[in-house]
């Protein structure tokens, strides 16, 4: 992000609005708006956004096996096989061997 390209004024993204969304979809970076002078609000588009939210998932998904590991190391959980005859029987599914 560079400071002088991507912080705006409300204002000014309201009177340029067609120049700064081209600017966002040729350098995928958002822009931040401010509100007499803060940064209030960021904007970005929807196929970065659509990214953004990819990656999130993805360490989300990572952060959960790796606990999952940590969690095996430290002998706590079961195996899926002892899970699965439990969970069939408490649901009463029959178990398929």
């Amino acid at each position: 992000m560079k400071l002088t390209r991507d912080i705006h004024s409300l204002s000014t993204f309201k009177r340029d609005t067609a120049k700064l969304v081209r600017q966002m979809k040729k350098t995928k970076e958002p822009l931040v708006l401010t509100v007499n002078g803060k940064a209030e609000l960021v904007v970005q588009d929807a196929a970065s956004y659509q990214e953004l939210l990819d990656a999130k998932d993805r360490i989300e998904a990572i952060d959960g096996i790796k606990r999952g590991l940590e969690s095996m190391k430290r002998h706590r959980g079961q195996p899926a096989e002892e899970f699965f005859k439990e969970f069939f029987a408490e649901k009463g599914i029959p178990d398929h061997e």
